[in-house]
């Protein structure tokens, strides 16, 4: 099989269809269809299942993707690097939002005064969506908030953070010692949305624990909860890395848990991603605690 087979595969399936991929890769359908084929006759499987005029990838097909694609990306990044090889390096790194706001800053900052010469493009996002950018090598180093749910994704675990429990100025739990997380719900909560990093490890301790908070707020924004519970409106749990300032401002109080509730924070790369000198440099600065 040759890499051209590989590239009209990939087209194909992110396509979705035979006509598009053609006029993509400004084949004869013909020719695409052939290609297709010819990687079933030669492995023995089905990758396509045709219903009517379209196609849908078989499970086989979906596993053959990942392959072929970090087949192609990695011909593509070798050409890219090898034309430019007399030219400065690059980097893509990606972020969750804490991480992005809090953490990577200082990081690059150090990073870069350690290789000037170097390009870094950073993309800050949901610790999911680094996920996927890691998978279609879109980013090649993420900094992400939750353990990553794809197996073809290394994790690394790089500092750890605590979530942090507030209430507004004044509220009787702030002056406990140790308060239980049923304690804290009896208020009205205020919390992350669904599908960020925080809300999934909350979602996860409610449920083992039995609890059902009364939830009043759902914002994608923390500054939005932290003003918020400063009003009085209800309570929330955040990461420390993202309240500090306001727990320092005395916007907001801290109720310590009785049971502190932690979390890794992961360094994450592809299983197949090669990484470079000045990636595996990132790597090694992100772990050193002089760095956070």
């Amino acid at each position: 099989m040759t890499l051209r087979h590989m590239k009209i595969f990939v087209c194909v399936f992110q396509q979705q269809g035979i006509t598009r991929a053609s006029q993509e890769l400004h084949l004869a359908q013909p020719s695409v269809s052939l290609a297709i084929r010819e990687l079933e006759g030669y492995y023995g499987v089905r990758l396509f299942e045709r219903i009517g005029r379209r196609i849908y990838p078989t499970e086989c097909g979906k596993e053959f993707y990942g392959y072929a694609l970090h087949i192609v990306s990695l011909f593509e990044e070798m050409e890219k690097n090898i034309a430019s090889w007399n030219t400065a390096g690059k980097i893509k790194l990606g972020a969750s939002i804490t991480l992005g706001t809090h953490v990577l800053p200082g990081i690059i900052k150090e990073f870069q005064s350690l290789y000037p010469e170097l390009t870094v493009n950073t993309v800050i996002n949901k610790s999911s969506v680094i996920q996927l950018l890691l998978l279609d090598s879109s980013v090649d180093i993420g900094l992400i908030e939750t353990s990553p749910s794809h197996p073809d994704i290394v994790s690394l675990p790089f500092m750890q953070d605590e979530l942090c429990a507030i209430v507004p100025p004044g509220h009787p739990l702030a002056a406990q010692s140790q308060v239980p997380l049923s304690s804290l719900l009896e208020s009205p909560f205020l919390i992350r949305e669904k599908g960020s990093a925080v809300r999934e490890i909350l979602d996860a301790c409610f449920s083992l624990r039995q609890l059902s908070p009364n939830i009043l707020w759902e914002s994608a924004s923390t500054q939005a909860i932290v003003r918020g519970v400063q009003e009085g409106i209800g309570v929330s749990i955040l990461p420390y890395l993202l309240v500090k300032k306001d727990l320092e401002a005395g916007l907001v109080e801290q109720a310590p848990l009785l049971h502190p509730i932690k979390r890794d924070l992961h360094i994450v790369y592809h299983k197949s991603k090669y990484l470079t000198p000045y990636m595996q440099a990132f790597v090694e600065l992100c772990q050193k605690p002089a760095s956070i």
